[in-house]
């Protein structure tokens, strides 16, 4: 097939133990997934359908990578997730075959511009621009495997610790998550989830290093330039 221009390469991840990568499609964020982050952002934690945004798939950002800044904001903040790589697709999902769907797990961090996310809910506007902005998507190296990882999830800043918070404390449990999506789109294999945040985000400063932790995962570092 003849293009009018070379068409871009997809963005990847590395993959624990193999030379190949796991091409990515798409980005699914879930928003409030843990009650007291809910709290925290002025939400009621009573369990509603959860609801979700995207990010374009070239905003990622493998770990150890440096980046600027971004532009337009004064408010960067950290949210550090568990992300779920999906390896087969499907519709109308079923709870209990959900986890069939999974390629594998790893540490992320959605990248906010919190005051332009404040603005757009003040205006009734939509997020793109406070969460699907170049470089927002921070992610480890995958590790397959379709078990839910268990334990503790932490954001570590500048060598201090900003978020903790133990993974079976989601609203939303991954399996869940999977076939409620699944409910609204059809997902395919080379989609990410971003499962939702824990409390305690906050700001990172130019100079920082963000590191975020999942027992038995890759951490995923970003450095702000």
């Amino acid at each position: 097939m003849d293009y009018v221009f070379p068409p871009t390469a997809p963005p990847s991840l590395a993959v624990l133990g193999q030379s190949a990568r796991f091409p990515l499609r798409r980005i699914f964020c879930v928003g409030r997934n843990y009650a007291e982050h809910a709290r925290e952002m002025g939400h009621d934690p009573d369990r509603e359908p959860p609801f979700f945004f995207t990010k374009p798939a070239d905003a990622l950002v493998v770990s150890g990578a440096t980046i600027p800044y971004p532009p337009q904001t004064e408010d960067l903040h950290f949210e550090a997730e568990l992300v779920v790589a999906i390896g087969k697709g499907g519709a109308d999902i079923a709870v209990d075959r959900a986890l069939d769907h999974v390629f594998g797990y790893a540490a992320g961090n959605d990248l906010t511009r919190r005051d332009l996310q404040a603005a757009a809910k003040a205006a009734r506007r939509p997020w793109d621009m406070a969460k699907g902005f170049d470089r927002s998507a921070v992610v480890g190296a995958i590790h397959p495997g379709q078990a839910v990882p268990q334990g503790v999830i932490r954001c570590i800043v500048a060598g201090a610790t900003r978020q903790e918070a133990d993974l079976s404390t989601m609203i939303w449990p991954v399996a869940d998550v999977i076939a409620y999506l699944s409910s609204l789109v059809r997902l395919e294999a080379g989609d990410l989830i971003m499962t939702g945040t824990p409390a305690g985000v906050g700001a990172l400063q130019r100079g920082e290093t963000c590191v975020v932790e999942i027992e038995g995962l890759s951490p995923a570092t970003v450095t702000i330039a």
